[in-house]
């Protein structure tokens, strides 16, 4: 695993060309809906150069290569872009050989879309969440409502009855949803993984997965970088980076 790089912000040159027999990923370091490409590239052994970006600094060339100003954003050695963490990791996977993550029965397939749904639903209240610390308010009551929508998940996973979303071995819904689950002592709900049993096996099943040990970044470093993050640091994209590239 190469070490991290240090992102690139405004006033930086833009990268040149992608090589041969490489695909790029824009990227930045505690960006979960980035963790998702790195996840599917380390999973399918994908030969890759990261360039991290400063999201709250970001080069003036950077919306050429993701119109939305978000990553990931994927670029290829012709000039291709990419974007949006589910069209990026569905085309890896679908372009490279090795390993499919996703399920090759259209029903299945369907099913896994089914909890990308009830997982955006629990991410849109974990950053409600966020917002709330961020100014200081209560969030008691989010929470509550957080826990209700992640039941839904647990009951999803029970239902299956398998020790993953997507079936007896990871595959692309696992790793769609792990890099929430990562960040959840930075939202502070760590707490609800003891009351949904099926989901805290599932937890526990994950860490032990090479593309996850690979993409893992330490809950303390997490809880620091959010706080900086809450404060619209710009030095937020490259705390720790220096322990990081030990």
């Amino acid at each position: 695993m190469n070490s991290p790089q240090k992102s690139l912000a405004k006033g930086s040159p833009a990268p040149g060309p992608v090589p041969e027999g490489l695909i790029r990923l824009y990227s930045m370091r505690f960006c979960p809906f980035a963790q998702r490409a790195r996840l599917v590239l380390a999973a399918k052994g994908i030969k890759h150069e990261v360039v991290n970006i400063n999201l709250l600094s970001k080069p003036e060339w950077f919306l050429e290569k993701s119109p939305l100003g978000l990553v990931p954003s994927l670029e290829t050695p012709d000039g291709k872009i990419l974007y949006d963490s589910i069209i990026v990791c569905d085309y890896l996977d679908e372009v490279y050989p090795g390993n499919k993550l996703n399920p090759e029965d259209p029903f299945e397939k369907a099913q896994q879309k089914i909890l990308l749904k009830c997982l955006h639903t629990v991410t849109s209240i974990l950053y409600q969440i966020l917002s709330a610390k961020k100014d200081n308010q209560h969030t008691t009551e989010l929470k509550m409502q957080f826990f209700e929508e992640f039941k839904k998940l647990e009951e999803a996973l029970s239902k299956k009855n398998t020790p993953y979303f997507g079936g007896e071995s990871v595959s692309m819904i696992d790793y769609m949803m792990w890099p929430f689950f990562e960040r959840f002592v930075a939202f502070d709900v760590q707490e609800f993984l003891e009351n949904t049993p099926c989901i805290k096996a599932w937890d526990n099943l994950m860490l032990q997965d090479h593309a996850v040990m690979e993409t893992y970044t330490e809950p303390d470093i997490l809880f620091e970088f959010y706080e900086l993050y809450l404060d619209d640091s710009v030095e937020a994209a490259d705390y720790a980076l220096d322990i990081c590239s030990r």
